[in-house]
């Protein structure tokens, strides 16, 4: 499998998100999404890709595209993602080690700092195209796009 990382500007996204603080854990991770899409589900929302983000240390965003008018209702919230230069790889962690992928985006944007090509680098986010864990194809095309500042 071929890994490329490119710079490329990534569109905006209007969310419907939980965030929380404490160590990382899948389970969690999983039913926070679950409990956002069936949140989108009762309100009727068309939604979109899937996005797991880091915005701090230890703090942790799942969100969900939704496409629609909608009101946040507590817990869960809304926001849009702003636009944005973003260094983006896609690949299948079946195939390639996530460590080695984030590894390796992490000395490919030092590099680009280095030349000039970037002036900082912001927030990790992964983006799934639909659920991961019920859908095989949407887990085969993982992106981990880095938030950058040219």
């Amino acid at each position: 499998m071929v890994v490329d990382f490119r710079i490329k500007r990534a569109p905006a996204y209007r969310v419907a998100y939980l965030s929380w603080k404490g160590p990382w854990n899948e389970r969690r991770i999983r039913a926070q999404f679950d409990r956002v899409a069936k949140w989108a589900r009762k309100h009727r929302l068309r939604t979109g890709c899937w996005v797991f983000r880091e915005p701090g240390a230890r703090t942790w965003e799942v969100a969900i595209e939704v496409r629609g008018t909608a009101r946040p209702s507590a817990p869960i919230r809304l926001r849009t993602l702003p636009a944005c230069s973003v260094a983006s790889v896609v690949f299948d962690p079946d195939v390639v080690s996530p460590a080695v992928i984030y590894h390796g985006v992490t000395d490919w944007l030092r590099w680009r700092k280095r030349d000039r090509t970037i002036r900082s680098v912001g927030a990790y986010r992964e983006l799934y195209d639909r659920d991961p864990w019920r859908d095989p194809r949407a887990w085969a095309r993982t992106e981990v796009q880095v938030v950058v500042r040219r």
